[in-house]
């Protein structure tokens, strides 16, 4: 394997991961009931875990595949004098500072169950530190704070939507039991609200980014960036329709048919097309837009 698909695997596993805590943290803090929070939790709890573990070991990881990218193959990528000069020279060496220091917060919180909340603000933090090293970057002044913050608030919204259709998942679960099923129905209400704003910030903001980028609608694909970025946009175009086909189709269904298969099986698919979407997202920062 090249450095440079090491760089774009290590990248998706990174962002997947922060994802999935983001959005799983913020639903147990914000919109699952606090009798129902516990039981998501240990369902997943397995899963967490899992994106701790690949968190540590894709930012421990990420600094020397940055080495190897930049200088001249793998035999750079434990150099000392490479690595410290990523680290003090460069906007990614900024970011990788900022990023080792919040996944070492965010395992210490969850080590010493600080809480859902404080997992979720520093899952959080650890998803905006992305936007110092992206394409943001090639700004300068005013334009670049912008661009920074419509990227901060493009990774939260689109992580809320993509990590938080975890918990979904298992509260649709808890339905069949008599136990839970109206905490589950609370939760399912106030994520369907929730996720309305998150999918029109996700658009809205996708759409800056794309100004900011691009300039122009991504239509060059003789480019590779807009090529896949063309992808992209047509996947979250699905993600859109099938939230849409969840929320007004099969949600009002339940009425009649009480079964959860469909509503499962749509949510599934947006998840999978959401992580998908991630795959993109992580070559996409490795290219030239233009």
């Amino acid at each position: 394997m090249t450095p440079d698909a090491a760089l774009v695997l290590c990248r998706f596993l990174f962002d997947s991961s922060a994802i999935f805590l983001w959005g799983v943290f913020a639903c147990l803090s914000w919109l699952i009931p606090a009798e129902l929070a516990q039981p998501v939790f240990q369902r997943l709890r397995n899963w967490l875990t899992f994106a701790l573990f690949l968190i540590t070991g894709t930012t421990v990881s990420m600094l020397p595949l940055r080495a190897a990218t930049i200088g001249e193959g793998w035999a750079d990528a434990l150099k000392p004098d490479m690595l410290l000069s990523i680290l003090t020279d460069t906007n990614v060496g900024q970011a990788w500072i900022l990023q080792a220091c919040a996944a070492v917060l965010l395992i210490a919180s969850c080590l010493m169950r600080l809480g859902n909340r404080i997992s979720a603000i520093i899952a959080g933090l650890l998803l905006v530190t992305l936007t110092i090293s992206g394409h943001a970057a090639m700004n300068s002044g005013w334009l670049r704070a912008l661009h920074r913050l419509n990227d901060g608030l493009h990774l939260l919204s689109g992580g809320f939507w993509i990590g938080g259709l975890a918990p979904v998942l298992v509260t649709l679960a808890m339905l069949r039991d008599t136990r839970w099923q109206k905490a589950a129905r609370a939760a399912l209400m106030r994520f369907s609200s929730a996720g309305h704003v998150a999918v029109a910030v996700v658009i809205a903001t996708g759409i800056i980014n794309t100004i900011l980028i691009v300039g122009s609608p991504p239509l060059d694909w003789r480019l590779n960036y807009q090529l896949l970025l063309s992808v992209k946009i047509l996947f979250v175009c699905l993600l859109v329709a099938l939230a849409l086909t969840n929320r007004y189709l099969l949600v009002p269904r339940l009425a009649r048919n009480p079964s959860l298969r469909p509503l499962i099986r749509v949510t599934t698919a947006e998840l999978a097309l959401g992580f998908a979407v991630l795959g993109l997202v992580a070559v996409l920062g490795t290219l030239q837009p233009i």
